[in-house]
């Protein structure tokens, strides 16, 4: 699957409402701000907090600004 550019503008991560990051090669949206990295399966994100997995700051860093 991938994000398209209109879906991922009106997408916001649950806590804190912030910008979410697609990352194709994981299959995940990743907010910056709370550190976590929410699952897509099947074309549907999991914005769900027990679903998301936190992420390390060497994570971190490899994303894209």
């Amino acid at each position: 699957m991938a994000v398209d550019e209109k879906t991922l503008a009106i997408l916001a991560c649950p806590l804190c409402k912030g910008k979410l990051i697609w990352v194709a090669a994981k299959s995940e949206l990743v907010c910056r701000g709370d550190r976590l990295a929410y699952p897509v399966r099947n074309d549907i994100p999991m914005l769900l907090s027990h679903e998301a997995r936190e992420l390390s700051r060497d994570e971190l860093e490899q994303l894209p600004s």
